[in-house]
């Protein structure tokens, strides 16, 4: 969050409200046609701490992948769901919610 503020107050309200809305596109995107109705806090996640530049690599390369029409939802979303854990990596970014005790009671 505290990112996000310093993003905000560097590059100003309105650079960073059209970024917000890229990634919502984007997020959109990822919903409709690669959520097999089990990725969804995972997309979520993954747009929400990386970077924009990084969430458009990814996005290219799922276009990129030539054979990706041709696959059911289940596959489209593991292989998405793979490119986005491999460009967290490469970010030191763990992209999964983490649960505390008192979530667990």
């Amino acid at each position: 969050m505290m990112k996000d503020f310093e993003k905000a107050k560097t590059n100003g309200i309105e650079a960073y409200q059209k970024e917000l809305n890229e990634k919502k596109e984007i997020l959109k995107v990822l919903l409709q046609n690669y959520n097999n109705g089990r990725q969804t806090n995972f997309f979520c996640i993954a747009v929400n701490l990386l970077e924009l530049k990084d969430i458009k690599i990814v996005m290219k390369q799922i276009e990129k992948e030539t054979n990706f029409k041709d696959l059911d939802i289940k596959e489209k979303s593991k292989i998405t769901k793979n490119l986005f854990k491999i460009m967290a990596k490469k970010q030191n970014i763990k992209l999964e919610l983490i649960q505390t005790d008192t979530e667990t009671k």
